[in-house]
């Protein structure tokens, strides 16, 4: 029988390092439909003239535009580290912000490497007992290649 005394692995206090390519996330043309409905889209577009593309532009989402890309970045950044760390409180770092708008609100980077970190919320009134906290974190000079997810020591 397994021991239900231990804990959960998104329970556990834990900082892990990441590369987070915001390129594609931010940039243009993504199709968010289904697969019948892109199958049906395609059926009508392929044969006929590029006009038609002009009638369904609701129906794609066209990315973010020049003026709310850092915005975007820090958004993504946040449900980036909400969904590795499952924890609904994520904390942006002061460093981390700077770093995303140090180029404007145009001109985001197009990888970033942060060190997200799982922790204890010691607030009284707190609605959930972990948060995580998402900070910017050293390239080497050699640059993003070969980096994978890192797990760092308490020690750092």
């Amino acid at each position: 029988m397994v021991e239900k005394g231990n804990k959960g692995r998104k329970e556990e206090v834990v900082t892990r390092e990441y590369t987070i390519n915001l390129h594609k996330r931010l940039h243009g043309w993504c199709f968010s439909l289904s697969p019948v409905s892109l199958y049906f889209l395609g059926s009508l577009l392929l044969p006929a003239a590029t006009c038609f593309l002009y009638s369904y532009l609701p129906l794609l989402s066209l990315g973010s535009t020049f003026k709310k890309k850092a915005p975007k970045a820090i958004k993504e950044i946040k449900k980036f580290a909400q969904k590795a760390m499952g924890t609904t409180d994520v904390r942006v770092d002061v460093k981390l912000n700077k770093h995303i708008w140090s180029r404007g609100i145009r001109s985001v980077p197009r990888r970033v490497r942060v060190r997200i970190a799982r922790q204890r919320n010691d607030e009284e009134d707190a609605k959930e007992e972990l948060y995580s906290l998402v900070t910017v974190a050293e390239v080497p000079p050699e640059g993003f290649k070969g980096l994978g997810t890192k797990v760092v020591d308490e020690a750092d």
